[in-house]
């Protein structure tokens, strides 16, 4: 048995068809405009949510039955589109659109028939840059979502000044440490910092700015430093020492 191969797309910019204009056809539309794509949708009726996003410069709405000629550039014979998705309410009509979309070797999501999509889409939890996908290749959507609903209160809210934080800091130290070494300690130890707990406590912004002043203070990430190898360990330290001296209120 073949494996679904794991990826993250791109798609901002991009074009891409729902097909179907009903709740269904509603949430994949919103979910492709958070991934930055350009939707066309194509129904007959559209949700009362769906007809408000007429007007956004990113959504076309065709009020029409589904043809084939909407898949195909006809002047250049080029499928226009990234990917697509059948979310009609007609069986046949999905079966139309994965036909001609796998002729023209579109990506293509069948609602509720993994065995006519080439892609599936999984129950997602956003934290800001986090995003943890959850698929059961099909078996079981409702396990996939339960799944989904226990990491969602696993990881709340704080992951995303988490990852927000240790994004900013990993550009802040490529820019300032010249040396590949040293920057891949301070990348795994900056993962051992109890940087959670400080924003759930509320003292993570204070505890920041001592670590960026800390930062701007170090010679030796200039390559300006002798011994890196003490410099960087004494550094670390002093980083855990203002983490325990927050903690203990000083």
């Amino acid at each position: 048995m073949n494996h679904p191969y794991p990826i993250m797309m791109n798609l901002s910019g991009r074009r891409c068809l729902v097909v179907g204009g009903g709740a269904v056809a509603e949430r994949k539309v919103k979910s492709l405009l958070q991934a930055g794509a350009h939707v066309t949708i194509v129904s007959t009726e559209f949700t009362e949510e769906l007809m408000k996003m007429e007007n956004q410069s990113e959504v076309v709405l065709y009020r029409q039955t589904f043809q084939p000629s909407i898949m195909i550039d006809e002047s250049s014979d080029f499928a226009p589109y990234t990917l697509v998705v059948a979310a009609t309410n007609d069986a046949k009509v999905n079966a139309g659109v994965y036909e001609i979309a796998s002729r023209l070797g579109q990506l293509i999501n069948v609602v509720d028939q993994p065995q006519l999509s080439s892609f599936i889409v999984p129950s997602v939890v956003r934290r800001g840059k986090l995003v943890i996908a959850v698929s059961t290749g099909g078996a079981s959507p409702s396990a996939a979502r339960k799944i989904a609903q226990e990491l969602d209160t696993a990881y709340g809210e704080e992951y995303e000044t988490y990852l927000d934080f240790l994004s900013d800091l990993r550009l802040l130290i490529q820019s300032k440490v010249t040396d590949k070494e040293v920057r891949q300690r301070v990348f795994k130890e900056m993962l051992e910092w109890d940087v959670l707990s400080k924003i759930r406590g509320g003292t993570f912004e204070g505890w920041k700015e001592k670590l960026y002043i800390t930062i701007e203070k170090e010679p030796w990430m200039q390559g300006q430093a002798g011994d890196r190898g003490t410099a960087l360990s004494a550094w670390l330290a002093a980083i855990k020492d203002i983490g325990q001296r927050d903690q203990g209120g000083g």
